[in-house]
């Protein structure tokens, strides 16, 4: 009875996953798809739970499972009071790995379970009807997907906390590298379902993991907000196929919508990009190819706050870009001030915002609805290219590579192809940026020096709060 009280909760639960997502599609029901994704994984704890107890797992073992779900709790509560939006593209790339671990963990258990006891009663069932090559099967796939997704979260992590070096790793061949583990890989896997053994299981885990660290570290920095949502794809298969070893429906149902929508998302962000989707499954997009550019592109202008000031307030039309280096100064409270201020004397205020601002997708949206800027003002970057040629004044707050005249003018340029924010077509353009360092993808950008481009140096929240004075 309580089986089937267990299964019915777990529809429940895949049901209030679907609503999850599809209210976090959009920003005003976004809280409502938080809430039904909480609710959804309650009632799958609790259900978990009750199967265990009814299933009489040993004390020992309700204790480990209480123990895990307390220390995780504790550590999920943690981090979430603590980690500022600036942290969370490399948070959500951790816990990715954790998912990756945990599939490998799986993976590893079940074999040590059923292929590692032949003459067990588990096994002898499974060769009995026939399923043992199935499960292995299943072992060996769910280990590799998890352990190319635990080490390539770990370098994105690494990559996006700036502790490992954003630009690609580039070692000879590297093409041959990942197709030869993958055929290689493939031909393991036969030989391990055929005969299962200890040192086969061992060599995919250790191929894996070197694989996922090499598809990953290849990847430039400029587009590691394409590989954290690749990597959300690469956790739900996980996932999945660690549902498939354990015999857990919802398990499987979760991890497939979180690896269809993930991948989904990365096909949406490389048609963004210009990038091939293919070449981003593989780890061989991104590549800064070339030496740095050395061009000289004349001299910069600069402007004080002030005049900043005076050209907002004689301006009838206003478009903020802003980039991960309004994410790094926390102005986005400063930025919305300064938006109803402007708002307030009649002036036509919008932002536009691109597919692949800051280091996650969705970061931007997150931080303007964090400052309580109105959601029907944040127009995506297909809705707003047009009417910058009509704008008195861009804003580029913290954003370098999406607002980069060189992605659609030079196709010698790294990021040639990729859709970007013209801002350079308005009349003013003042840039606020520290320095007149390249951006993320280390590439050079030609509009800081144009005619109608003045610079705002200094701290993003500083400068806007300056402005606002000046106002």
């Amino acid at each position: 009875m309580l089986e089937q009280i267990a299964t019915a909760a777990y529809v429940v639960a895949a049901l209030l996953f679907v609503l999850a997502l599809a209210g976090l599609s959009k920003h005003e029901t976004s809280r409502a798809g938080i809430s039904f994704g909480i609710v959804g994984m309650a009632i799958a704890l609790i259900a978990t739970v009750a199967l265990a107890i009814n299933q009489q797992i040993q004390p020992i073992g309700l204790a480990l499972l209480a123990g895990a779900m307390i220390i995780g709790a504790a550590i999920g509560l943690w981090r979430a009071r603590i980690v500022e939006m600036t942290g969370m593209p490399e948070l959500i790339a951790l816990l990715h790995s954790f998912v990756g671990l945990a599939a490998v963990l799986v993976g590893w258990n079940g074999y040590l379970h059923i292929e590692a006891q032949p003459d067990g009663a588990d096994a002898v069932t499974m060769a009995a009807e026939g399923m043992l090559g199935i499960h292995s099967a299943e072992v060996v796939i769910g280990v590799f997907i998890g352990a190319v997704t635990f080490t390539g979260s770990i370098v994105a992590n690494l990559k996006l906390s700036a502790k490992m070096k954003s630009a690609p790793m580039m070692l000879p061949g590297k093409n041959l590298i990942n197709v030869g583990t993958l055929v290689v890989f493939a031909a393991l896997t036969v030989w391990f379902v055929i005969d299962p053994q200890l040192w086969l299981l061992a060599v995919v885990t250790v191929m894996a993991l070197l694989l996922g660290w090499h598809l990953v570290a290849s990847i430039g920095g400029g587009d590691m907000p394409v590989v954290v949502s690749m990597l959300n794809s690469y956790s739900g298969w996980a996932a999945a196929a660690a549902g498939f070893l354990l015999g857990n429906d919802l398990l499987i149902i979760t991890g497939a919508l979180v690896g269809s929508s993930g991948a989904y998302l990365s096909y949406i962000m490389c048609k963004a990009m210009n990038r091939s989707f293919i070449s981003v499954i593989a780890g061989g997009f991104g590549i800064e190819a070339g030496p740095a550019d050395d061009k000289d592109y004349g001299e910069h202008r600069e402007i004080t706050a002030e005049g900043a000031a005076e050209l907002l307030g004689g301006a009838d039309t206003v478009i903020i870009t802003p980039g991960y280096g309004m994410a790094v100064a926390q102005a986005q409270y400063g930025v919305a001030d300064l938006t109803r201020k402007l708002r307030e004397r009649g002036v036509d205020v919008r932002f536009g915002i691109h597919p692949v601002a800051g280091r996650l997708p969705g970061h931007m949206n997150v931080l303007l609805a964090e400052a309580k800027v109105p959601y029907d003002i944040v127009l995506e970057m297909d809705e707003i290219n047009d009417d910058f040629d009509n704008t008195a004044v861009v804003l580029v707050i913290g954003a370098n590579d999406t607002v980069n005249p060189a992605a659609s003018e030079d196709p010698s340029s790294p990021i040639a192809g990729m859709p970007v924010l013209t801002v350079w077509n308005a009349d003013n353009v003042i840039v606020f940026k520290r320095s007149m360092a390249s951006g993320y993808a280390g590439v050079q950008n030609p509009l800081f020096f144009r005619e109608n481009t003045q610079m705002l140096f200094g701290d993003a929240r500083d400068r806007v709060n300056d402005i606002l004075a000046a106002l």
